[in-house]
């Protein structure tokens, strides 16, 4: 079940990537060309959110079930200072909170804004801060933090 599971995560990364870049694009057309706020621009703010939590929960799933895992929280002296367990045992889960968190607050403070232009404006800005923060905890193969194939395969 784990490598299945991680290979789902691996996947849907890409659907995290790509709706996170065209609610971005979409919400900074619309504030730029103040467009008015539809009902497609509330569904992709949702759908967004929604993807980046389903993400976030099975990248826990496979936290708290992870062999690296398991080896960097119960050899921590040594595993902290190796920087593939750092970046599994630590950073990665952090700033991917951190991200999630961020978009998650962006989506609610959007839907709750009283006029077009906030809430394109108030989407932009905070998906935009959570992708970057998404962006630097995926370990890329180019990554300088880890490396891992852009699709990971069995």
């Amino acid at each position: 079940m784990y490598f299945s599971l991680l290979l789902l995560h691996s996947f849907f990364r890409w659907m995290v990537v790509v709706s996170l870049l065209f609610a971005i694009g979409r919400s900074l057309r619309g504030w730029i060309n103040k467009r008015p706020f539809t009902a497609t621009d509330n569904t992709i703010r949702h759908l967004t959110a929604t993807i980046a939590h389903i993400q976030l929960a099975i990248g826990y799933v496979l936290y708290f079930n992870s062999p690296l895992v398991t080896y960097f929280r119960s050899h921590y002296r040594e595993a902290i200072t190796q920087a593939d367990y750092r970046f599994f045992g630590l950073l990665h889960v952090l700033l991917m909170t951190t991200g999630v968190i961020v978009i998650t607050i962006g989506s609610s403070a959007a839907k709750r804004m009283d006029t077009d232009q906030r809430k394109f404006r108030t989407m932009a800005l905070l998906f935009l801060a959570g992708s970057l923060i998404i962006f630097i905890a995926i370990p890329w193969p180019f990554s300088p933090l880890a490396h891992r194939p852009y699709l990971r395969t069995f």
